[in-house]
């Protein structure tokens, strides 16, 4: 079954015997903003087109802000847009953005993910994590690490969701982010990165 057909968590969780828990895990990080971004993408919020489509919304609202955070991890991280991910029959697709570890045999080689990011299609955060929760357990299957904490982030471009999957918990963040309170979110979204970024330093 492609990563859409889960339609909520709850199917996600059943089919692959999870557990589900809420707390506020995202502490968030030192990262500071830099200022030409955060002028820019201010203009683009009062004076671009930014959401009239599923397209729009992750080109102009999701994508620079992932990319923006990846420039501080790049030697180690290749943020990868709209790759399939296949584990089996039950857990394929595309999810909209992976961050994955980059391959010594260079960066058109895809190789351990580490988060997924999607899009909440029309404002449906409910279709948006049960995708997600999907492509999470894909990677975990994928990678086969004892232990491995694996990131999510649903968003609608403007509402920003964050869960993680250690083994067989998942646990769903209950504080979200909005691009209004932009360092915030940056802060948050680094955090996740950096999260990544000490599995690989310290497994």
């Amino acid at each position: 079954m492609p990563f859409t057909g889960y339609q909520n968590l709850a199917m996600v969780i059943k089919a692959f015997e999870l557990t589900y828990q809420e707390n506020n895990f995202i502490i968030q990080s030192e990262f500071r903003l830099n200022d030409y971004f955060k002028q820019r993408f201010e203009i683009l919020l009062t004076e671009g087109v930014v959401d009239n489509s599923e397209a729009a919304i992750c080109e102009n609202l999701i994508a620079p802000i992932l990319t923006e955070v990846w420039l501080e991890y790049k030697e180690n991280w290749l943020l990868w847009s709209h790759h399939t991910l296949t584990y089996n029959e039950d857990l394929s697709g595309i999810p909209d953005y992976l961050l994955a570890h980059k391959s010594p045999l260079g960066k058109i080689v895809f190789e351990q993910p580490f988060f997924v990011a999607i899009e909440a299609k029309e404002d449906d955060f409910t279709a948006g994590w049960g995708q997600c929760g999907a492509e999470m357990v894909a990677c975990q299957k994928i990678n086969g690490i004892e232990g491995q904490t694996i990131f999510g982030i649903v968003s609608n471009g403007k509402l920003w969701e964050f869960g993680k999957l250690r083994d067989r918990l998942f646990i769903k963040n209950i504080k979200s982010y909005t691009i209004y309170e932009l360092e915030q979110l940056f802060k948050a979204v680094d955090y996740i990165f950096e999260q990544c970024q000490l599995q690989v330093i310290d497994p």
